[in-house]
This record gives C-alpha cells, structure tokens and sequence, in this order.
C-alpha cells in the first residue's frame, strides 16, 4: 500500500486564492466588463477562459508536485473536476448573474485551459521521474 504524503495546506493557498478570483471574474455583470471590437475579433474572451482555467489546474498541482505526490491520474483528476466548476460557473452566469449567459464555447475554453495545465503539470512530472532516476 502506498505511504501517504502530508501536504501542507498553506502550499494551496494560491490555488485557493486563484480560485476566489475566478469566481469574482465570473461572476461580474456583464455591463462591468469592458467591450471592444478588436478584442471581440480575436475572442479575447476564450483565451481568457484558456488561462484562467489553466492556472487553476497548474496552482492546485503544483503541491502534489512539490510533495513527490503527484501522478497522471491525480492531474486528471484535477483537470476533470476543473472543467466541471466551469460547467457550473456557466450555468451560476445563465441563472443568478446580470447580463450574463450560458456559453457552449467558454465551456469549451474551459476544459482547453484545464487539459492544457494537465500537459503542463504531467510533462512537469516525468521531467521530476527522469530527473530522479538519472540521480
């Protein structure tokens, strides 16, 4: 059986700081965020959504990183239960936020953010393991 690794909490702290601020950022009326043609064009929105999500993934990973903790399935893990806060921040927006709507693509910009820190933490991983069998 596997030795079970203490991780302290305060090593979540800024996942649990970006985490706060993602649902401020999301839940901001729609006639609070600035509108602009050129950002429109390049759906600056989506690659917010992209880093936003991210972020969040890489800051909740980086402990089990630091721990020696980590493996593929505990990221994706991470990853999953990232794109399923952003499925619920769709509908938190569609129901109890002004000016806001349900959005299929941010959904989509979601999980590309949230798989796209599972590359990072995972490839971030098997450089440690290379790392220590090369030791």
């Amino acid at each position: 059986m596997p030795e079970k690794v203490k991780i302290k909490f305060a090593l979540f702290l800024p996942a649990v700081a970006w985490f706060v601020i993602t649902i401020i950022l999301m839940t901001l009326p729609g006639s609070d965020i600035p509108q602009n043609d050129f950002l429109t064009l390049i759906y600056f929105d989506k690659w917010v959504h992209i880093g936003m999500f991210a972020v969040l993934v890489i800051l909740t990973g980086m402990p089990f990183l630091k721990a020696k903790a980590a493996n593929r399935n505990l990221f994706l893990r991470i990853a999953l239960a990232a794109i399923c806060y952003g499925v619920a921040m769709e509908f938190v927006q569609k129901f109890l936020t002004t000016d806001r709507s349900f959005e299929i693509w941010d959904i989509t910009a979601d999980a590309a953010g949230s798989f796209a820190g599972y590359f990072i933490l995972f490839n971030r991983h098997k450089k440690n393991l290379k790392a220590k069998v090369s030791e």
